[in-house]
């Protein structure tokens, strides 16, 4: 895998209460990915941005909601979200740091 796909794989954090449980009870973070990204993709492009190693991967498709407008029904976009599960003792953290 080349370095620009690398950086394109990893959309961004996903941040709930469901991803904050899942992070303080079983080391994951959760990331929302390309369409088209496989679970191979995802493990590299992690452990080589956050150089954290990661034990395993989980991706589901997330279908986008059916929502009403004044012009008639619409649907937001699907999208890819990724379970990352970290090795004992590694730690991703997002807060920025002063």
């Amino acid at each position: 895998m080349n370095q620009e796909r690398i950086y394109k794989v990893l959309l961004g954090p996903v941040v709930s209460e469901k991803t904050a449980a899942a992070g303080e009870t079983s080391n994951q973070v959760v990331f929302k990915v390309l369409g088209d990204a496989n679970k191979l993709e995802i493990k590299a492009a992690v452990q080589a941005l956050f150089n954290a190693k990661v034990e395993s991967v989980r991706v589901l498709n997330v279908k986008g909601k059916t929502k009403r407008t004044r012009h008639g029904i619409g649907k937001r976009s699907d999208w890819k979200k990724a379970y990352v599960r970290l090795e004992q003792g590694q730690e991703i953290d997002f807060a920025v740091a002063e």
